[in-house]
């Protein structure tokens, strides 16, 4: 492809403002063509669009997407970008179901278009020098722990709590993306205990515990409940010693002290996701969603109080 890859923004909320346009405008790889809002406002000098059949319908130049929805709504939006003949970005979780991402993988490669199922934790500081590490060790254990506040991180948010919103697994993908990223074999879930308000259709806390094909724990705490300081820890015991990784993977704690480098979390997304349609290739890597889609299967239900925002 020649000149920069011209993006459109579908779906113009918190996320979309923080992280993909700052991204984009970084990288000379993108240039912003166009955003598309029910409620929005047009951003960056660039054509603002009610729908994605407005702008699909317009004589507006772009080739690719990045898809900020709620998952929900993601499958349609992502098929009629597909059957347009565009790249396709991805944010995480990648869909509703695992089904409908299966579907749009293969209508991208019948397509000849990039699907990107794009997971930004594993772009922290700290996550690339964690599973350089981790690679070869014995694995002794491991404890995942991401307790947060929903009020702060997701406030007034309806969709989160609705089915396919994922409740408390919308942040706790991001630690299973992670974890299944740096630990030198795949593990699945034994058992579980989900969490929900009496009120709600999703958990806000779970507790899950997982083994490796060797038989290591890897045991998993996840609660929306929590106020003042927020924990996102992974915590690995090896043969070599302790690894840690706090902040949702930002800082990595090794035996020989602290390791810190650059944040890059959504320009490391783009600068992949240039690669992926310059190479004319997709990345639609389901094992985070899969281990949360086994805790909805396995896990056993609990009714606790209601939540209100």
């Amino acid at each position: 492809m020649l000149g920069p890859i011209r993006v459109a923004v579908v779906g113009m909320g918190k996320i979309a403002h923080d992280q993909h346009l700052p991204s984009i405008f970084g990288n000379a790889d993108f240039q912003l063509a166009a955003t598309v809002s029910s409620r929005g406002e047009a951003t960056g000098g660039v054509p603002l669009f009610r729908t994605l059949d407005e702008l699909l319908a317009s004589d507006t130049a772009f080739d690719a997407v990045a898809l900020c929805t709620p998952p929900q709504v993601r499958y349609a939006l992502a098929q009629a970008s597909i059957a347009a003949g565009k790249h396709v970005f991805l944010e995480k979780p990648p869909g509703a179901t695992l089904a409908e991402v299966a579907v749009l993988e293969q209508y991208a490669k019948a397509a000849g278009v990039t699907l990107f199922a794009s997971w930004h934790s594993r772009y922290a500081a700290g996550v690339g020098a964690a599973r350089a590490w981790l690679a070869g060790r014995d694995i002794h254990s491991a404890s995942i722990v991401w307790r947060e506040d929903v009020r702060v991180w997701h406030p007034g948010q309806a969709w989160i709590w609705e089915p396919g919103g994922l409740g408390v697994f919308d942040p706790g993908i991001n630690a299973l993306s992670i974890a299944t990223h740096i630990l030198p074999r795949p593990f699945f879930l034994e058992e579980g205990t989900l969490s929900l308000p009496a009120n709600r259709a999703a958990p806000i806390a779970a507790m899950l515990s997982f083994r490796d094909a060797h038989g290591t724990p890897i045991a998993m705490d996840l609660d929306w409940r929590q106020t003042g300081p927020q924990t996102w820890d992974i915590t690995v015991e090896t043969d070599a010693g302790t690894l840690k990784l706090s902040k949702g993977g930002a800082e990595l704690y090794l035996p020989d002290g602290e390791h810190k480098s650059e944040d890059h979390e959504y320009p490391g997304l783009y600068a992949r996701f240039a690669h992926l349609v310059k190479a004319g290739e997709s990345d639609v890597d389901i094992s985070p969603m899969r281990l949360v889609a086994d805790a909805f299967l396995r896990g056993r239900r609990e009714l606790v109080e209601e939540f209100h925002d």
